[in-house]
């Protein structure tokens, strides 16, 4: 006998903003939560990011038949995920038992045409890039202002890359090498004495690229860039450009992580924006 989902309880009046991430989220999660008939023999491995676009897709998901929700183990990205999957009752997994997720859910803090993401704004970022690498899917939700025509752009911060405490110092100038805008190290809210401490006992440097970065020498092929300077136009947000960078970042001594999500490093198949007005845009990877 096959169990519907009960009705939704009644919805509470958001803004528009808050609105717009609940109906990315609700598609996002009608769409690609799996759902096999029958019910799986073995577990259903689901990813959960971080922020607060990933509250509604937690508010989704716990509408779905309890008959299916207790086929799954939902993986967190950290503290916050960790609490929503707790605070639903759902069963909680932990990402070092398994090798591979049928599926993760997350949000991002901005989003290219291509699909290359930056994310790390809530200080996430290397359990993010864990859970994402894992998955078979990886789906990312999110409102009309993390769309963006190139990379680095909307979002204001920059790149997030999480370093040991250590090479602050280190990192920071190797970044400006690479051509970030005045890197600076996050800080910790108005109760934090200090910087910002990772879930993994780390800090965040948060390295904007507004004006491209150095990826080699001039002249040294079309499409790099180049003291800041794009060659044959090309800026940040290049699918080429965003790898590269994604791998000198990574290549830098006491570099933990970083928030670039691109091919090879984690690359969304799809993403879902809740629009101003009450509509979702939908950018999915190109076949």
């Amino acid at each position: 006998m096959s169990t519907s989902a009960p009705p939704p309880a009644p919805l509470s009046p958001l803004s528009p903003v808050e609105s717009a991430k609940r109906q990315a989220a609700y598609i996002a999660v009608d769409t690609h939560f799996p759902r096999p008939s029958p019910l799986p023999t073995t577990p259903l491995l689901i990813g959960i990011g971080s922020g607060s676009t990933v509250i509604y897709v937690v508010e989704r998901i716990l509408q779905l038949p309890s008959s299916l929700l207790s086929q799954c183990i939902f993986i967190p990205t950290g503290y916050q995920s960790r609490e929503l999957i707790l605070s639903g009752s759902l069963p909680l997994g932990d990402i070092d038992l398994h090798n591979h997720l049928h599926i993760a859910f997350d949000g991002a803090d901005e989003v290219d045409p291509t699909l290359n993401c930056i994310k790390g704004g809530g200080a996430c970022l290397f359990q993010e890039k864990l859970v994402a690498v894992k998955a078979d899917k990886f789906v990312v939700v999110a409102d009309f202002r993390k769309i963006s025509s190139s990379l680095s752009m909307a979002y204001a911060a920059g790149v997030p890359i999480e370093v040991v405490p250590q090479v602050v110092s280190w990192v920071a100038k190797r970044l400006l090498e690479l051509g970030a805008v005045n890197p600076k190290l996050r800080m910790g809210g108005m109760a934090k004495a200090g910087p910002c401490v990772t879930d993994n006992g780390n800090f965040i440097i948060d390295a904007p690229f507004h004006d491209g970065c150095v990826l080699g020498k001039q002249g040294e092929g079309e499409g790099e860039v180049v003291n800041g300077k794009g060659a044959k136009g090309c800026g940040v947000g290049d699918t080429r450009t965003v790898e590269r960078l994604a791998e000198e970042i990574k290549k830098i001594v006491g570099v933990v992580e970083h928030g670039i999500f691109c091919k090879g490093n984690a690359k969304a198949v799809v993403a879902y924006f809740g629009m101003e007005d009450g509509t979702v845009t939908t950018r999915a990877e190109e076949a």
